[in-house]
């Protein structure tokens, strides 16, 4: 017994982990361990009474003292494990702060603008990126010979679609796809091979918008105008409206908005004129109506394509347009979380 008590604990002795220790139990109070079968390996035949009762008590002791050693051995075991767990790590350095995203501000003026005309009844149609030469030129009053094609015929595919150049692509499949009267926005993105400056992209955004029904002007084009830029700004702006021309809308005209970086004095974002052209619209061409399929002779309308990257620079003051196209998270984090 003496030299069983001596080899656990000297085996206890080097077991310095949880799973070490349960080997020294089993190897010593296991159903085969050294300590169990003792009992099972004397011959008490042999011996007195006086032997046995001595046997048992000896044995009993080293039980207990097995059982309690172990104990203790777990312990110690257990609260070792944490300290070296962490090994490395300094509990005492501060923690890495976690901070919300935030939306792009495309996005924030996207969204805002879809509630504001959501509000007044228009519908959010999603469009194509990849567009039909028919759409993005021939529906919208722009043959292959129109001038007005020339600044933007640049972008194609070889499967003969290209990357549409304006949102008005899909006046006339809305119109076909959802008949008419009608009234909808085509919020998205267009590609254009334009020289690169603080108000030029080769990638930009724009909302496209559209009314169709009986016995619309010019009027109705204004009120809602209006509506939008007061609720977009959330302050008095100046505006004016001037001839332009598109191929889609007669007559057509040019809204520009006073520029609210300089308040009218002249930068480089608005080129020095004070004035940012903002929105072009017009009453629709009968043509394009025509493509769709609706009678101009009982139906007019009228439609208007707002930029929603000068919209965005305009509302937050951004002075360069390259600045949205950046990937500099350091832009976007100077932007909320929500509109």
């Amino acid at each position: 017994m003496q030299t069983i008590k001596e080899q656990f604990a000297a085996d206890l002795a080097a077991a310095k982990t949880a799973e070490a220790v349960e080997q020294v139990r089993i190897k010593y109070l296991g159903k085969k361990g050294s300590i169990t079968t003792l009992a099972k390996n004397t011959d008490f035949r042999s011996l007195s009474a006086e032997e046995k009762r001595s046997f048992g008590s000896r044995l009993n002791e080293l039980k207990n003292y097995a059982e309690e050693a172990l104990a203790a051995a777990k312990e110690t075991a257990a609260n070792a494990a944490p300290a070296k767990k962490s090994t490395g790590l300094d509990l005492t350095l501060p923690g890495t702060g976690r901070t919300l995203g935030s939306l792009h501000p495309i996005s924030l003026i996207q969204m805002e603008l879809e509630s504001i005309f959501q509000g007044m009844g228009f519908t959010v149609v999603p469009s194509p990126e990849c567009e039909l030469e028919f759409y993005n030129f021939d529906a919208v009053n722009i043959p292959s010979d129109h001038p007005a094609r020339e600044m933007q015929d640049t972008y194609w595919l070889k499967n003969q679609m290209l990357m549409r150049t304006h949102t008005s692509a899909n006046q006339v499949r809305t119109m076909q796809r959802l008949g008419v009267p009608l009234r909808a926005i085509f919020p998205g993105r267009c590609f254009r091979n334009e020289a690169v400056d603080p108000s030029h992209e080769n990638t930009f955004y724009q909302c496209e918008g559209l009314v169709v029904d009986k016995n619309i002007s010019v009027a109705n084009l204004i009120a809602v105008m209006k509506t939008l830029l007061s609720e977009i700004f959330h302050r008095d702006v100046t505006v004016r409206l001037r001839p332009g021309f598109f191929p889609f809308v007669e007559p057509g005209f040019e809204l520009d908005l006073r520029c609210l970086l300089c308040e009218g004095e002249g930068c480089s974002t608005c080129h020095g004129t004070g004035w940012i052209e903002l929105i072009p619209c017009g009453l629709i061409h009968p043509k394009v109506l025509e493509c769709a399929g609706v009678d101009p002779t009982v139906y007019s309308g009228f439609a208007f394509g707002a930029g929603l990257t000068r919209l965005a620079m305009m509302k937050f003051g951004i002075p360069d347009i390259r600045l949205l196209n950046a990937g500099d998270v350091r832009f976007n984090e100077q932007f909320p979380t929500y509109v």
